[in-house]
């Protein structure tokens, strides 16, 4: 019997785990960027409905204590909307009923029950003669203010504390947020599936053409016009011909923040690395370096390399074009010798 009982219970805890496999679903948010921003902004959400909360428990604490002052002596009659179940007598009670009026369940219902001449509980406080004087017409302000407050205010908040998150994920692309770098690991992680860190410099146009702006450059962007902007990020460039994640990711937000891009460039390098030296003291001088080398590091970059790409490709387009105009020349005197020989 026993070792029934055991493997029964190795049983149901076996299929207890086997529910954890709905967690695979979760695996789908990082392939749909819609549910991606919901997810986001549910959970931006939540670090202002604490708030909202708070509110509501204010809210329902000073109504439970008025109503116990109030409608605390009503008798509690079965088959009436004042009974053992809904009632003001305890602060408990109280809460529990506000709460279905909160609902909209028969809240007009319990503020009919509430008004005046109700009959007396026997176990309060009242003299002779006083047994149908409990309740107060005071019930119509005190119910009505209430459910107004509950429909159109409170319950209102939550929603507009979503809404007001969701308008600022999707209102101006321009501002750099958390869904940006969500988006770009994501992508980067298809030309780096084994997490190194790295990719090849000639990946990085196609990656950041992938990726919309802010931070990248968009599927629109011309290739010359990337190229361009790759020699003004001027990352650094490994001696295996690769770029690193931090190193990309600092060029892309400083560019699109435009932290320290006019001017001198080495001069620039050396401002922003004293400033965040200053501010973030315990960052790592490897890391530092990495995504800003220090003055005098002669190391070629991806600025420079894509630099030389536009030379090269500048050099063969005007080449290209001289031997078009010079190759035309021979055809046009040829003709015009033909035509003085016909006069």
């Amino acid at each position: 019997m026993q070792a029934i009982a055991s493997s029964e219970n190795m049983s149901v805890s076996v299929t207890f785990f086997r529910l954890f496999r709905v967690m695979r679903l979760v695996k789908l948010l990082n392939r749909s960027e819609g549910i991606r921003n919901l997810l986001w902004t549910f959970i931006k959400s939540l670090q202002a409905l604490p708030y909202v909360g708070l509110l509501i428990l204010m809210l329902f604490f000073i109504y439970a204590v008025v109503g116990m002052q109030i409608f605390g002596k009503i008798a509690l009659v079965d088959g009436t909307y004042i009974n053992r179940n809904n009632n003001f007598q305890t602060f408990p009670q109280a809460v529990l009923l506000l709460f279905r009026c909160a609902t909209g369940e028969a809240w007009h219902e319990v503020m009919l029950a509430c008004m005046y001449e109700k009959k007396c509980d026997p176990k309060s406080d009242y003299l002779a003669g006083e047994e149908y004087t409990c309740g107060s017409n005071f019930a119509i302000i005190y119910f009505m203010s209430f459910y107004m407050l509950c429909a159109f205010l409170i319950i209102n908040l939550f929603v507009a504390v979503i809404m007001d998150n969701f308008d600022y994920l999707t209102r101006d692309w321009s501002i750099l947020g958390p869904q940006h770098l969500d988006e770009f690991k994501n992508i980067w992680a298809e030309y780096d599936p084994e997490a190194t860190g790295r990719i090849k410099h000639l990946d990085v146009v196609t990656l950041l053409r992938r990726i919309p702006p802010p931070l990248g450059f968009g599927k629109f962007c011309p290739h010359r016009i990337a190229c361009k902007r790759l020699v003004s990020m001027n990352m650094p460039l490994n001696s295996d011909g690769t770029v690193t994640f931090n190193a990309t990711l600092f060029a892309l937000v400083r560019t699109a923040l435009k932290i320290k891009t006019e001017g001198n460039f080495e001069q620039a390098n050396e401002e922003l690395r004293a400033i965040i030296k200053k501010i973030w003291k315990r960052t790592s001088m490897k890391l530092l370096d990495q995504v800003i080398p220090p003055i005098g590091d002669d190391e070629v970059t991806v600025g420079k390399f894509y630099a030389t790409f536009l030379i090269q490709d500048y050099f063969r387009k005007m080449k290209k074009r001289q031997e078009e105009y010079y190759g035309c020349q021979p055809t046009k005197k040829s003709a015009s010798s033909g035509i003085q020989v016909s006069s």
